[in-house]
């Protein structure tokens, strides 16, 4: 099955390497110059990963981020954000909104490429995992990516999932912010533990109740009571 990559990104000479690369590895590129265009294709071409550019014209990288993982027929799309350095903070509120990767400009096409390539097969993984999880009145689904607490579906987005997935599998254990970066979102400490604060706490509150059971290990992290 050949995959479908969505590039958005304002630089023309940029964007047309990029199509050109992954053109090359086999991937299904449609490309954008601004994030109207972008969204306005998705009710006919919804992508497996985007790769999107955060400083755009107009709709910004992160409003477009906003706008897929608030929609339940698009927050599962992957997201890989191209910042500049200088963006540090921009790229600490992409991960908040849900965002997947980053690369900072400039960077090594290969090593793109492979980044969406780990991504891919992150989904595949968690697509082929088919299987029921339950606690209490928590019921996971995560073959559907559906959650079901108190008989009502709640909607997450595809990194709340993982995260809840990851504590409910890990259950009386604690996991340190480091081991939520690295085993949910890839990452080592170098990016920020205040994206991990700031999934438990959105990731609580659509639980309602049964939010109480991811407990805060001052210190330390956090552990899905058992």
């Amino acid at each position: 099955m050949a995959y479908k990559i969505s590039i958005v990104e304002d630089e023309p000479d940029l964007k047309d390497a990029l199509t050109y690369n992954f053109e090359n590895e086999g991937f299904i590129v449609e490309a954008f110059s601004n994030g109207e265009s972008f969204i306005d294709s998705l009710n006919k071409n919804k992508p497996n990963v985007v790769i999107l550019d955060l400083m755009l014209p107009k709709m910004s990288g992160l409003d477009i981020c906003r706008t897929l993982k608030s929609n339940e027929n698009y927050n599962n799309i992957s997201i890989l954000m191209l910042t500049a350095k200088s963006e540090e903070i921009d790229r600490i509120i992409g991960f908040e909104l849900g965002a997947d990767d980053y690369v900072t400009k400039p960077f090594s096409v290969r090593e793109l490429i492979l980044r969406v390539k780990v991504l891919l097969k992150k989904e595949a993984d968690n697509l082929s995992n088919n299987q029921l999880i339950e606690f209490g009145p928590i019921s996971m689904n995560v073959d559907a990516h559906e959650l079901i607490v108190d008989g009502k579906n709640i909607l997450l987005t595809a990194l709340e999932f993982k995260l809840l997935k990851h504590l409910l599998k890990r259950k009386g254990r604690v996991q340190t912010r480091d081991q939520l970066l690295g085993d949910v979102w890839g990452y080592s400490s170098e990016v920020t533990t205040r994206t991990v604060d700031t999934h438990i706490k959105r990731l609580r509150e659509k639980l309602g109740k049964p939010g109480d059971l991811i407990q805060t290990i001052r210190g330390v992290g956090y552990r899905f009571s058992n």
